[in-house]
């Protein structure tokens, strides 16, 4: 697994998670639930991870989107 996406906006996450599933890439959200020992500030940011052999494939989507840089 390697990270593509680290973020504290909860609807980057979703949006590049769905945009990836639509081009049949799973990804996998981690730290959703870091919330709860922060008290729901959004400090903590939350990571989307993918397949080492999709991390290349899934970084050109989301760059090719302007989810990352």
């Amino acid at each position: 697994m390697k990270e593509i996406l680290r973020t504290n906006d909860v609807v980057l996450i979703t949006r590049a998670a769905d945009l990836l599933a639509s081009e049949g890439i799973a990804s996998f959200p981690l730290d959703q639930h870091m919330s709860v020992l922060e008290g729901s500030l959004g400090i903590l940011p939350r990571r989307l991870m993918v397949a080492d052999r999709d991390h290349f494939m899934a970084s050109s989507i989301l760059r090719d989107n302007d989810l990352i840089s």
